[in-house]
């Protein structure tokens, strides 16, 4: 895989309006009628979000992620996607390159809730 252009750089602003939380992924979901999307219900220490990430098709059994800790940007305007409201987006590596994705890990566990950065 030959790595993608770096995009245009940022400030040090721009990039401090992301939120980007660490959660604990409790349960996964099914969405009726998507071929792609799975429904995460996703623990932040002090509250519970669902959050829909577009990887039914990449994960033979997409339940192998309960009880992993996984970053999430926490402060997107919620979205609807196939008549739900996604609360997220899950911070995974491959996805944008064509390969199949992998979730970015804490390198041993952390409070839920806690801000990258």
């Amino acid at each position: 895989m030959k790595p993608a252009p770096v995009k245009p750089n940022v400030t040090i602003e721009d990039l401090q309006k992301l939120d980007i939380r660490v959660g604990t992924i409790e349960a996964v979901g099914d969405v009726a009628g998507s071929k792609k999307l799975i429904k995460l219900t996703v623990n932040f220490g002090d509250h519970t979000r669902s959050i829909l990430a577009g990887m039914k098709q990449e994960r033979k059994d997409p339940s192998e992620i309960v009880d992993r800790q996984a970053p999430f940007v926490v402060n997107l305007t919620p979205r609807r996607m196939a008549g739900l409201e996604s609360q997220g987006m899950l911070f995974d590596l491959g996805y944008e390159d064509g390969v199949t994705p992998v979730l970015v890990v804490p390198e041993s566990a952390v409070p839920n809730g806690k801000r990258a950065g």
